[in-house]
């Protein structure tokens, strides 16, 4: 029988997920354990069903019972067991075990796993959809350290049988993968959904960690997140660690700058100090439980159509070395945002922003998709306890700072914009710093790519060395920087 005929087109045979756990199973050397709490032994069974378990199957267990579960793998501090901490516990216990248990004279080949996942499911009213860590501890060579992969989900569908089949579908694929992609990790990430529709599964939150991953740079996978339609939104603590979005946001006041960033100047840092001492002073907002977000949208990352990786990692950086939290999302309109915001938190939020930003906001043409158009944004953006923090903008022709006063809309817009600004949804900042207000990024930019003089000055303290120690935005130092 011919393998190809006229006509055909070439395309990526997926193996099916029996078909990889029977791979897995046939493979003589790889061997471990599988423990899984909250939605079953879901994982295991596709590996028990393909045949063949016996050489890799170690250990399968599920300690469902809380006082059982904290028995085997101790007490959290929050009493809390959906947790990163609870799967780093069950990943360091089930893999201790098989060093332990299994002679390495006797099986010198063994590849050691454990695989773990502890999640919540669909609740029975049908609120709350559920959301759970998955994680897998790993060898490629027994003479090596561990490898190590983990990732955080949140489930769509509305059935718990279902959600359960698709963790299932999830586990076996980051298995696979782990073992035969491992060289690949963008791959391996895309291949994560093989079998599953991209609507069923969010992950928002991966990390890899080991020797086969030494050059992986883990804000970069979670730039494929959302590159690859995984996520909406990924985000990264002061250090530049990826971080859960759950972690920073629950039940938080929040504080939103969007902005490109590139690089963040001084006009960036006075909006952010002036509009943050306003936030603090609204009723109603806790110093303690107030994060501020500096945001870049995925079409701010693009450039020539494709996303700049080296440039998203440059803005990273620089953001983080000055300890802010960053946001990488796929939000456009604003109220998508807010939106996103609105999941983890009911407590007052705030935007700032420029004017420009704000007279886009007003722009008809970005809600024609919405079947209530504007007003079904504004609803959407306006309905919480949301105020917009507004930094004025100097006008270059005829020199006068334009505010929420003075601001042009569409005359179409003009009576909607009254609407929101006299009931105190915009407020100016007012403490600016009228020397800043010639800087632009784009300028800045340009300097630093053609070795001008004086963009350092335009940048806050620190960032300008920051660009030239790790040569950051195409920074090409002179001649006398190098021979210093």
């Amino acid at each position: 029988m011919p393998e190809s005929i006229l006509g055909d087109k070439e395309f990526e045979n997926i193996p099916s997920i029996k078909s990889k756990a029977l791979r897995i199973n046939l493979n003589e050397n790889i061997y471990g354990t599988f423990a899984e709490i909250g939605a079953g032994q879901e994982t295991v069974r596709n590996f028990f069903r393909a045949g063949g378990a016996s050489g890799t199957v170690a250990k399968t267990m599920s300690a469902y019972d809380k006082d059982f579960s904290d028995a085997i793998y101790g007490v959290e501090d929050d009493g809390r067991y959906v947790t990163e901490s609870r799967l780093q516990k069950m990943l360091t216990h089930e893999f201790d075990l098989i060093e332990e248990r299994i002679d390495r004279v006797k099986h010198p080949n063994r590849l050691f796993f454990a695989f773990a996942n502890t999640v919540a499911t669909i609740d029975f009213a049908k609120k709350y959809k559920g959301h759970g860590w998955v994680g897998l501890r790993f060898q490629i060579d027994p003479t090596e350290p561990y490898n190590e992969i983990t990732l955080h989900i949140r489930f769509h569908e509305n059935d718990a049988q279902l959600q359960q089949v698709t963790l299932g579908k999830l586990g076996v694929n980051l298995i696979y993968g782990a073992y035969y992609k491992y060289d690949e990790p963008n791959k391996l990430l895309r291949y994560l959904y093989d079998h599953i529709d991209q609507d069923k599964i969010e992950i928002d939150t991966i990390n890899f960690y080991g020797p086969r991953f030494e050059n992986v740079d883990n804000r970069l996978m979670s730039l494929q997140l959302i590159k690859n339609g995984m996520t909406d939104a990924v985000m990264f603590d002061a250090s530049g660690y990826n971080v859960l979005p759950a972690k920073i946001l629950y039940k938080k006041n929040i504080l939103a700058l969007r902005g490109s960033f590139r690089p963040v100047t001084k006009v960036n840092i006075d909006m952010f100090k002036h509009s943050y001492e306003m936030f603090l002073n609204e009723n109603r907002v806790d110093k303690n439980k107030t994060e501020v977000i500096f945001e870049i949208t995925l079409s701010n990352l693009r450039a020539d159509g494709e996303i700049d990786e080296e440039d998203f990692m440059d803005r990273a950086k620089l953001l983080c070395s000055l300890g802010h939290t960053v946001m990488i999302s796929n939000f456009q309109e604003y109220y998508k945002l807010v939106e996103y915001f609105a999941r983890y938190t009911k407590l007052r939020m705030g935007l700032a922003m420029g004017v420009s930003n704000l007279i886009d906001i007003f722009d008809e043409k970005y809600y024609r998709h919405l079947s209530g158009g504007i007003l079904e944004a504004f609803g959407k953006l306006f309905f919480k306890d949301l105020k917009v923090y507004l930094y004025p903008m100097k006008d270059s022709e005829t020199g006068e700072y334009i505010n929420s006063e003075n601001l042009k809309v569409h005359p179409r817009m003009k009576e909607l914009y009254k609407f929101f600004k006299y009931n105190g949804k915009v407020v100016d900042i007012k403490d600016y710093n009228p020397e800043h207000m010639d800087i632009f990024s784009r300028e800045v930019l340009h300097m630093i790519e053609e070795n001008k003089d004086g963009w350092e000055e335009m940048l806050p303290a620190g960032v300008s060395e920051t660009i030239k120690k790790k040569r950051l935005f195409n920074y090409n130092p002179h001649p006398e920087e190098i021979k210093d």
